[in-house]
C-alpha cells in the first residue's frame, strides 16, 4: 500500500505482485478539503486508512517521507497527516516504509525531479490504466507503492554468494 499524505487531498494506491508481475488493487484519493477543523481532518485520515488497511489486508506500507519547504506551518500539517497514516499501520502491525520524494520520481520515471504528470504518465503506460484518475494525488499514493514493489523486487533479486560453488548450485544453466 503506498500513501501520498496531504492535508487536502490525500492519495493511495495498492498493488498486488506475484512474482515479477503486479496489479492495481485500488486508487484513489481521500477528499479532506471539505473539513475545516485540521483535527478533524487527521481523524479522517486515520479512519480512511485504517477503512483500507482492513479492507485490503497489505503486507507493508510505504509512505512519502517529509520533505523540507519554505512554510513551516505547511510542513507541520503534512507532517501531521504523515504521522497518523503511519499510525494506523502501526495500529494493525504492518511495517512501513519511508521513500523520498525525488527516489519515488527516479524509481518511476529515471528523473529524480520529474513531474507529478510524468509519474502519471509512466504509471498509466505500466499499469495500462484505462481511465486516468481525476487527481495526480491518487498516481502519487500509486507511485509511492510501485516504488516499494520495485525497491523490494531489487533487494530480493540481488544475489550474494560467498564463491564459486555457491554461484554454480544457484546457477546450472549457466555452467556449459
Amino acid at each position: 500500500m503506498g500513501i501520498d499524505p496531504g492535508t487536502n487531498i490525500m492519495g493511495y494506491g495498492l498493488i498486488h505482485h506475484k512474482g515479477s508481475s503486479a496489479e492495481i488493487l485500488s486508487l484513489g484519493v481521500v477528499q479532506l478539503n471539505k473539513y475545516s477543523n485540521q483535527a478533524l481532518k487527521l481523524k479522517k485520515i486515520f479512519e480512511r486508512t485504517l477503512a483500507l488497511i482492513d479492507e485490503y489486508q497489505p503486507d507493508e506500507l510505504a509512505i512519502e517521507a517529509p520533505f523540507y519547504g519554505k512554510n513551516v506551518q505547511s510542513m507541520l500539517k503534512l507532517g501531521r497527516a504523515q504521522g497518523v497514516a503511519m499510525a494506523s499501520a502501526l495500529y494493525r502491525s504492518i511495517p512501513i516504509f519511508e521513500y523520498s520524494p525525488k527516489k519515488i520520481k527516479q524509481s518511476i520515471t529515471g528523473n529524480g525531479n520529474a513531474s507529478k504528470e510524468q509519474v502519471a504518465a509512466m504509471l498509466i503506460n505500466f499499469f495500462s490504466i484505462q481511465q486516468p484518475p481525476k487527481y495526480l494525488d491518487a498516481t502519487d499514493g500509486l507511485a509511492v507503492a510501485v516504488c516499494h514493489y520495485f525497491q523490494k523486487s531489487t533487494e530480493t533479486t540481488k544475489d550474494n554468494y560467498s564463491g564459486w560453488k555457491q554461484y554454480i548450485s544457484k546457477n546450472p544453466d549457466r555452467i556449459k
